[in-house]
């Protein structure tokens, strides 16, 4: 089974990609990394006769692949270009699932999933006034708590007679 796999694997390395390397994984499969397009495809028995579990998946910073985004059983007996048709689909799925779109980023609004209504402009912050306090009620308690603090520790060193 090893040799029909790696056979297959190298006609659609060669078909799929100009720069690629195929090796032998520790399952029995057959590897097929494109470095240069960050993917990765594998071929897998998987105990039928003349059948293969063909994953797909993204080669991650340092050379470590991530696991399978898409798997599909094949027939091996298929013609190898209706294989590489079936592995260009997948590396599509896996292109797509890596990349989101346009859309996807964080919206103005601060809201994820939620895009700005067509039409409507977002509301204007107010500025702030002119001579406009920053500090808020809870920050002059804790001032003031740290301020009895410290003097009651000055009156301790300094203000008790000590003899």
């Amino acid at each position: 089974m090893y040799a029909q796999l790696r056979e297959t694997a190298a006609e659609l390395a060669g078909i799929l990609w100009r720069e690629h390397t195929v090796y032998r994984e520790r399952g029995g499969g057959v590897v097929i990394r494109g470095e240069h397009v960050r993917r990765w495809i594998s071929l897998a028995p998987t105990g039928g006769k003349d059948q293969a579990l063909l994953r797909a998946g993204r080669i991650l910073d340092g050379g470590t692949t991530a696991p399978a985004r898409t798997e599909v059983v094949v027939d091996l007996t298929a013609p190898v270009a209706e294989l590489a048709t079936v592995c260009r689909r997948m590396l599509a799925e896996v292109a797509a699932a890596a990349d989101p779109g346009p859309g996807s980023g964080p919206s103005r609004s601060g809201r994820p999933g939620k895009a700005p209504k067509p039409g409507k402009a977002p509301k204007a912050r107010k500025p702030p006034r002119a001579g406009s306090r920053h500090t808020g009620a809870g920050s002059w308690v804790v001032l003031v708590l740290v301020g009895i603090a410290v003097a009651a520790w000055v009156y301790s060193v300094f203000g008790s007679p000590g003899y």
